[in-house]
């Protein structure tokens, strides 16, 4: 028996280590198949479509030469790809009803564009546009005929008003930051702010047109930066002669009248950077935006402080919360300021003109959240999308370090680059839109 009990006991360690080391083989197999069915799904794998096709396009050829022209250091890259068809740098505009958006007709065929970083944002909302005016030969007309013809959008709105505020377009818009979406901003203050904009004159431009044109086919307008340029440069006659002026930030213009003119029909700003201007060019004379009775103020929304200061503008309250807390709108808006006068950039138009105008290598960095394209720059590209003539003065040349960094400069101050900006790619896109003829950029030479 005993024996016999020895035998059967030696069985179980036999068979037990042999199941193990079955076991420990099929783990391993499984492990590895896993792996190998994973890199294959990866392989395979179809991204979701996020992107649509409109009746612009542009080739892949045109958009590597435009970038490359635009901006001498950029390459292709993982995070800003150049399109490798047509279709894929088309944008999907929707236009906006009265209760939120739909659809436009000439949306069709899905794109993939999943290889930008979801920042980009390449989609935006559309209205229908009429023309303003009856002239034949508007920049509008003329952007078709040249390298800029992919980029150019007419439907992407210039200007945000209470129209725009839905939970669908809350929804869209809310994953994007700063000036280029309400990202930050609670549904609340965004409806309570919009609410004030409801006017015809809020939700154009150029809302006086008619009246302003002289009959005048064309709508001519002037854009002036602070630009050292435009010292000594007698240009202020010239450019007061123009239906409308355009001014940004520190815009000096007692003691520099020959220089830069006196009129301004519109004045660009964020609550910050008129802040900082009053802050730092007070010794030169700078206490606020112009004004006058043909001024209108046209807020670049970085904040939620850009909303409350304006509605507070709109209805002569005082600022509710922020660092504005408390403070009278009329000290920078004057006390007549009606909300008449008052608009406010839409944050798709400034990432549309980031996106397709100045898309800086400064996206694929560690900038990247507060890059945008300077006041300056959105002014110019606002009027450049409204006007029928542009204008610029005061702008970046080539020969930039010759001139002082401002006008009013009292020495040479030497023009300062920060990493919020790209000046260099902004003042190359100057010289492609003058060489387009899309523009008129006053240079010395």
């Amino acid at each position: 028996m005993a024996s016999t009990h020895s035998a059967q006991a030696g069985v179980p360690h036999s068979v037990t280590g042999m199941a193990y080391q079955r076991r420990l083989v099929f783990g391993v197999l499984t492990v590895i198949s896993l792996v190998l069915i994973y890199i294959l799904c990866k392989i395979l794998e179809k991204p979701t479509p996020r992107f649509y096709s409109f009746t612009h396009t542009t080739s892949s050829a045109e958009y590597s030469a435009l970038v490359s022209t635009q901006h001498p250091r950029t390459t292709q890259t993982a995070a800003l790809k150049t399109p490798t068809s047509a279709a894929e740098h088309n944008v999907n505009i929707t236009s906006v009803g009265e209760t939120g958006t739909s659809p436009k007709g000439s949306v069709h065929q899905a794109v993939d564009r999943t290889t930008d970083p979801p920042f980009i944002g390449d989609t935006y909302t559309g209205e229908d546009v009429h023309p303003q005016t009856n002239c034949t030969d508007s920049i509008r007309s003329r952007f078709a005929k040249t390298e800029f013809a992919g980029r150019f959008q007419e439907q992407v709105p210039v200007l945000q008003w209470a129209k725009h505020v839905t939970p669908e377009q809350y929804e869209r818009l809310k994953m994007y930051p700063g000036a280029h979406g309400w990202g930050g901003l609670d549904y609340k203050t965004l409806e309570d702010s919009l609410s004030v904009l409801t006017s015809a004159a809020n939700m154009q431009l150029l809302d006086d047109r008619s009246r302003r044109s002289n009959k005048s086919k064309c709508i001519h307008c002037a854009v002036v930066g602070n630009g050292g340029i435009l010292k000594d440069s007698k240009k202020g006659k010239e450019i007061d002669g123009h239906h409308y002026v355009f001014r940004s930030n520190g815009a000096i213009i007692p003691g520099f009248e020959e220089d830069v003119g006196s009129r301004t029909t519109h004045y660009t700003f964020s609550t910050n950077t008129l802040v900082n201007s009053m802050r730092s060019y007070a010794k030169f004379g700078f206490k606020g935006p112009p004004l006058s009775n043909e001024t209108r103020f046209v807020f670049l929304p970085d904040h939620d402080r850009d909303y409350l200061l304006m509605k507070a503008a709109a209805t002569h309250t005082p600022v509710e919360r922020g660092p504005e807390r408390g403070k009278d709108a009329s000290k920078y808006f004057g006390e007549t300021v009606s909300k008449e006068k008052l608009k406010m950039y839409h944050p798709d138009f400034i990432r549309y003109i980031r996106d397709r105008f100045l898309r800086s290598k400064i996206l694929e960095g560690a900038h990247k959240d507060i890059y945008r394209p300077s006041t300056g720059a959105v002014m110019l590209l606002a009027a450049l999308h409204t006007c029928d003539r542009v204008s610029a003065y005061g702008f970046m040349t080539p020969d930039f370090k010759n001139y002082s960094d401002h006008y009013y400069d009292s020495s040479y101050h030497p023009v300062v680059f920060y990493v919020n900006h790209d000046l260099r790619m902004e003042m190359t896109l100057w010289q492609k839109l003058h060489e387009a003829h899309l523009i008129q950029l006053y240079m010395r030479q």
